[in-house]
């Protein structure tokens, strides 16, 4: 596994390609929504647990179709035809035979976008799939495990000027968005260190009630590194200007000893059940060390195997002051009450209130999953696909915030060795505008 620019030379070629040249073309996505009855039609690729939910959001939205539904389990396909045959009249076709029946999905005339949400080793496959069929590509987090896959990902878009966004749905926050917007109005001032981390105890779509090892849990039997990291990285990317302005150029990352994963099995299992004797690579708590180009650093953890609530951190340093989402607590010097003492963030929350949560708020919390957010998500990049334009979260976005999973890996497996961070946009990211604030 690289960590190096592997495979500058090529692509710097399709830079000067005509395709990249469309990509790079593509107007913002704030252009205004066109009108709803322009119908966007989307493909969904893996509608299990994750898949179904966003069948369903998307089915809230205005002017969404979903000609066809694709799932190696045929009950899993036939619950999302039956969502939709409720909701729009009109049965989706269904793709079940097989991994690769996607291939066959991707290349359906009636289809402007396509989505997956399979386990995270499809995601890329799917991608360059619909991408290299004409399609906007819509992909769940991570959008790649390997660096080659994520160059891969970046290469396909200039080479067709199709965007691929993925649909990484806390940086939808309302929180988030509040502070992107005090970020950009200066009220931290000069941005320092951030923290972040997915802390989430998920050993149970790990190691199922049956005694079967899922498909998560195949991942951190043989990985060591921070394997999910885009819900912490894309925020504070979003902050700092990652690829906008600024880039990550190097990364640390070392991981506590493995107990969480045996010690679930024995007590859902039995100590003697082969999950609770085996040994599982991934460490309890990985710790990530990013520095940027600018001086700014971040400190990730991910931590899905020991017993815990559910915590993304959130903490953002200035030279003006500090913000700790997990406190819902701000302190900024001459503005707080107190000298030196946190104050609510609830005020600040209205005050700066992102346009989105302004225009979208009520239809958001009332039809989408994680607060309103997945909504939200999906409202976005619908927009995008229904004008043509450039999605929020583009491709370089994607490439750069999954390259931590193999990045973590390599550096967990070398004793926690330096490495260099992939600049995936070659240069760009110095004139690059950032992501404009706007609403619906």
């Amino acid at each position: 596994m690289e960590s190096s620019n592997r495979g500058t030379s090529r692509r710097g070629f399709l830079k000067g390609s005509a395709a990249a040249a469309v990509l790079a073309a593509l107007p913002g996505s704030q252009a205004e929504e066109k009108p709803a009855e322009n119908p966007v039609r989307v493909g969904v690729v893996g509608v299990g647990s994750r898949g179904t939910s966003i069948v369903q959001t998307l089915l809230q939205l205005p002017g969404v179709e979903i000609p066809a539904v694709c799932d190696i389990k045929e009950e899993h396909a036939k619950r999302s035809q039956d969502l939709v045959k409720t909701a729009r009249g009109y049965e989706p076709e269904v793709y079940t035979k097989g991994e690769r029946d996607y291939e066959n999905l991707v290349v359906r005339e009636d289809l402007d976008a396509v989505i997956t949400a399979t386990p995270w080793q499809w995601h890329t496959p799917v991608m360059v799939a619909a991408m290299q069929a004409g399609k906007y590509g819509g992909t769940e987090v991570p959008a790649a495990i390997a660096i080659e896959e994520c160059w891969e990902l970046v290469w396909t878009s200039e080479k067709t000027g199709i965007p691929c966004m993925m649909l990484e749905n806390v940086c939808y926050f309302k929180n988030v968005l509040a502070i992107l917007r005090m970020v950009r109005e200066g009220v931290f001032g000069e941005l320092l260190h951030a923290e972040a981390g997915y802390q989430h105890d998920t050993r149970f779509v790990g190691i199922g009630p049956d005694g079967t090892l899922l498909w998560r849990g195949e991942h951190a039997a043989v990985k060591n590194g921070n394997l999910y990291p885009t819900h912490a990285v894309g925020p504070v990317a979003q902050w700092y200007g990652i690829n906008r302005g600024d880039r990550f150029t190097r990364l640390v990352s070392m991981s506590a000893k493995a107990r969480g994963m045996k010690n679930y099995a024995a007590r859902k299992l039995g100590p003697d059940h082969p999950l609770a004797k085996r040994d599982y690579a991934q460490g309890d708590v990985n710790t990530t060390l990013i520095e940027t180009e600018n001086g700014l650093t971040v400190t990730l953890y991910y931590d899905c195997s020991t017993p815990r609530p559910y915590d993304l951190i959130f903490r953002l340093q200035g030279t003006n002051g500090i913000y700790m989402g997990n406190m819902d607590k701000i302190y900024l010097e001459g503005v707080s009450p107190q000298e030196h003492e946190w104050e609510p963030f609830e005020p600040y929350l209205g005050k700066y209130a992102h346009p989105l949560w302004t225009d979208l708020e009520e239809e958001a919390v009332k039809n989408g999953g994680h607060g309103g957010c997945d909504y939200i998500t999906l409202y976005e990049f619908v927009k995008a696909v229904r004008n043509k334009t450039q999605t929020p979260q583009d491709v370089y976005d994607a490439a750069t915030w999954s390259a931590v999973v193999p990045l973590t890996i390599e550096s967990v497996s070398g004793k926690s060795g330096t490495l260099s961070f992939p600049d995936f946009t070659n240069g760009t990211w110095k004139t690059r505008p950032p992501i404009e604030i706007h609403g619906a």
